[in-house]
């Protein structure tokens, strides 16, 4: 048998890499001061045992307990591949509030009237706030369990007793082991939690869903061996103080890793929205300059979104560039490329560029429309708002070619746009919808060329008004002001 030792080692807090020896700064991931002491067992080799359970071929394997189980939220079993899988264990993780409780609490209400047995594990909040919760979004179900436990031996114990068919534990950061030293949360807690969570799903055939912190950078929480060991990755996305969530899976052994899901948060709980484009797009009246629409993929969804821009002289001596959901790099590039290849006076002038909905467009696919607002703001004139822009803009000026552009051809003419933006060599190579005209554009002036034309200033010519020299008013000691200067008034020139 294998012989366990005591010895004294030095871990990472922030990454989990270890050392024999104090150091002020972690040799993995470069942080001070997060090196600290903690008695770590030493395992020596153990002895070679004779395995009761042979290999098999693989021909002979059963991939029935890999198939995947709806879950019953159409947009989640998108990003999970189809579904959850016996065993399988899902990660989520997101920023706090961001919706991650209220749609596995729905997900686990909706097993639950499926006929399998639910246990819901709350590390944050007490089991009558998770009631309170689950009758606001109205996830009440006979077989949904709910236990507020910190405790893993406690918590796996409640497992191996139910035996229930999925399991949700909020959250991992907050379980803790007596067998292992420090706090809850803790890079050894984590990955100790983590460890025997999976091993008893993986044994008894569970599928189970963790929910993950993540630190102030966006990343998860914990050690990176947590990403390691579970099957699924899943990352909640989203502005605050916008209603649209996007569920996005970041490593995905049963499925795709380029699938997105959309939802909308509100009062009552967290829907799936299976046609989320109009969230991205105003809804004025009438065309305004310095707006286009472009079609985005998000995985293999096609998303209409729509980008704004306005363009003021600037007062500094360095202009403002301020972005928001759009890369401030790339904005930058286009607004010198619009300067140098077409002739648009931007580089002295302050440009603002924004999203609709709070989408963010990371593809370069979105060149093409931020370039078409910032030339429509600067020139004055309203693109049509029934044309889409679609295309990459390189720094000679030319449109390049993007992936998907039939996919994103075809929900245009879905949602009734007439004209299509796109590089050239599209026409005849992909099929092109009903009712939309693709408009093919070699370069960045070619673009711009397809903006309506400026109208004429009315002429104007001036006229000199009389002001009377004194003025005195309707009641008693109102002396006269002093006479003003001659005002100049504009007429119309009839000419």
């Amino acid at each position: 048998m294998a012989r366990t030792t005591r010895s004294t080692t030095f871990r990472c807090a922030e990454c989990g890499w270890s050392t024999v020896k104090w150091v002020g700064r972690c040799g993995e991931c470069q942080a001070w001061g997060s090196v600290s002491e903690v008695g770590a067992p030493t395992t020596r080799t153990a002895a070679v045992v004779n395995a009761g359970r042979k290999p098999v071929p693989i021909g002979e394997v059963d991939v029935t307990r890999a198939a995947a189980r709806p879950t019953g939220v159409a947009e989640f079993d998108r990003v999970l591949g189809g579904g959850l899988v016996a065993g399988g264990v899902v990660l989520v993780a997101g920023e706090p509030g961001i919706g991650k409780s209220t749609l596995l609490l729905d997900v686990a209400a909706r097993a639950a009237r499926g006929g399998a047995s639910v246990l819901y594990v709350s590390g944050e909040e007490s089991a009558a706030q998770v009631r309170a919760r689950a009758e606001r979004i109205e996830a009440m179900a006979a077989e949904l369990y709910l236990a507020s436990e910190t405790d893993l031996g406690t918590v796996l114990g409640q497992i191996e007793g139910l035996r229930p068919g999925l399991v949700v534990i909020d959250s991992v950061q907050t379980l803790a082991s007596a067998d292992v030293d420090g706090a809850a949360g803790n890079v050894s807690q984590v990955r100790e939690v983590a460890s025997a969570v999976i091993s008893v799903a993986k044994r008894l055939g569970i599928a189970t869903v963790l929910v993950g912190h993540v630190t102030k950078d966006g990343s998860i929480a914990g050690p990176r061996i947590l990403e390691h060991l579970v099957d699924v990755v899943v990352a909640f996305e989203g502005d605050r103080h916008s209603r649209l969530r996007l569920v996005r899976a970041v490593k995905n052994r049963f499925g795709p890793t380029d699938e997105v899901g959309c939802f909308d948060l509100s009062d009552a709980g967290i829907v799936g929205l299976a046609d989320p484009s109009g969230l991205f797009l105003s809804s004025r009246a009438g065309a305004v300059p310095g707006t286009c629409i472009t079609a985005t993929l998000e995985g293999r969804r096609p998303l209409i979104a729509e980008v704004q821009a306005l363009v003021s002289p600037s007062a500094l001596p360095t202009p403002r560039r301020a972005t928001h959901g759009v890369d401030a790099s790339r904005v930058a590039m286009i607004t010198a490329v619009l300067d140098k290849r077409a002739g648009a006076p931007l580089l002295h002038n302050d440009v603002y560029i924004s999203t609709v909905g709070g989408v963010t467009l990371r593809e370069p696919a979105a060149d093409l429309a931020v370039a078409m607002a910032m030339a429509s703001a600067i020139l004055d004139v309203p693109l049509d708002p029934r044309t889409v822009a679609i295309g990459e803009v390189g720094l000679a000026g030319e449109i390049r070619p993007v992936q998907g552009i039939e996919r994103r051809l075809a929900e245009a003419g879905r949602l009734s746009f007439t004209t299509a933006l796109v590089p050239v060599g599209v026409l005849g190579t992909v099929h092109v919808p009903a009712g939309l005209r693709v408009v093919e554009v070699a370069d960045i002036r070619a673009a711009v060329g397809q903006l309506p034309a400026r109208p004429e200033p009315v002429r104007q010519r001036t006229e000199r008004v009389s002001v009377p020299a004194s003025y005195r008013g309707p009641g008693r000691g109102y002396a006269a002001p002093p006479a003003p200067p001659p005002r100049l008034r504009a007429v119309p020139d009839p000419t």
